[in-house]
């Protein structure tokens, strides 16, 4: 390393001189591969939709509304609430830097439900704060002494999905309501597979000031390269946490989407009940195949694979199959591996390349 270079690095902050540089990355997968490791929806937008994204193009040389005012107005009249307590994003995941940043001094703790989305420990390591582990025991109930008298006692605010990714469990409402009313903390819901769900909060948010509901379109609106997400909750919290966004942190073709999306729901009613049916139905065949597969409410499955082989190796040989599910490393799931639910022809080409892999290794199936 040059002297230069050498003198520049050090002087970056503490927290930023812990990260490495990241690598080149791996290559792209071929378009041959059946992606089932990221949990997208496998179908492409509605033709009223994509024409919507398609004129929007034309206003390209223009910068997009600043504040998303027009966005969040269709957000509120669509679900109903007021337009102070909305607030837009490139993605929920901006949103949720965001409450970072404005939340989290260096020392302070943020606490999340685990297993649970793993780029919350980053957020936090970004901030210089600690984060807190509450481990998820029971799925469809909360550990609330844990979270108002245990480890997350002092936590500044604490996260919460539902569905949780990775593992698609659902915490009924009334259950998160209680937490809600005993705390007086900030309660993140994350609800980004919500519309695969049987309830969502969002009529929460006007009884309680503490809860913040995010929302995505990556996930059941098919918009995940385009970028498209909301926060809903009380004006006051809405209102700073907006005053704190990128100037312009949206392009003009998510803004078109987003309205359109918001315009015709109705639209997708037939997408989430494939993407439900076929999660019924792939859950059955692994389950046959031995697998032990969580019940879900999210577009994927977590499942434990067979005895005899971990959840990387598993990871690795659908690979070589050219189908690309998702591994975590984190304690607990050592043994599983995730698989988004795709079109009916890639769940066709998925279950196959399982049966296979078993025959090879001698199991059932």
């Amino acid at each position: 390393m040059d002297a230069k270079l050498q003198a520049m690095l050090s002087s970056l902050s503490p927290v930023a001189r812990e990260l490495d540089a990241l690598p080149s990355g791996r290559p792209t997968p071929d378009n041959g591969c059946v992606k089932l490791n990221t949990n997208e929806n496998p179908f492409p937008l509605p033709g009223i939709v994509m024409r919507s994204a398609i004129a929007a193009l034309e206003l390209q040389y223009l910068y997009p509304e600043d504040d998303n005012v027009s966005l969040r107005q269709a957000a509120a009249a669509a679900y109903g609430i007021a337009t102070d307590c909305v607030m837009a994003g490139n993605g929920s995941s901006e949103l949720l830097s965001l409450i970072y940043r404005a939340f989290l001094a260096p020392g302070d703790g943020v606490a999340m439900m685990s297993p649970g989305f793993s780029f919350n420990r980053k957020l936090a390591m970004l901030q210089g704060a600690r984060f807190i582990e509450i481990p998820w025991s029971e799925p469809d109930c909360l550990p609330m002494d844990e979270l108002l008298f245990g480890a997350a006692k002092h936590a500044k605010f604490i996260l919460l999905a539902n569905p949780n990714n990775p593992t698609g469990t659902f915490v009924p409402l009334a259950e998160i309501e209680r937490l809600l009313i005993r705390s007086d903390r900030l309660i993140v819901l994350d609800e980004a597979y919500v519309d695969f769900a049987p309830e969502d909060g969002l009529r929460l948010v006007e009884r309680h000031s503490n809860l913040l509901v995010l929302r995505t379109f990556s996930k059941s609106y098919s918009a995940a390269g385009i970028r498209v997400g909301f926060g809903f909750g009380h004006p006051e919290l809405i209102g700073r946490l907006r005053n704190i966004q990128n100037v312009f942190n949206m392009n003009v073709v998510a803004h078109a989407v987003g309205m359109s999306v918001l315009a015709h729901r109705d639209a997708y009613e037939e997408n989430h009940r494939h993407v439900r049916l076929e999660r019924q139905r792939v859950a059955a065949a692994l389950s046959e195949f031995g697998f032990s597969v969580t019940p879900s409410h999210a577009n994927f499955l977590l499942a434990r694979v067979p005895v005899g082989q971990g959840g990387r190796w598993w990871q690795a040989a659908l690979e070589d199959h050219k189908v690309l599910v998702a591994f975590f490393p984190d304690a607990g799931l050592e043994e599983c591996i995730r698989v988004s639910i795709g079109t009916k022809r890639q769940m066709d080409a998925f279950l196959p390349a399982v049966g296979s892999i078993l025959k090879k290794v001698g199991c059932r199936g």
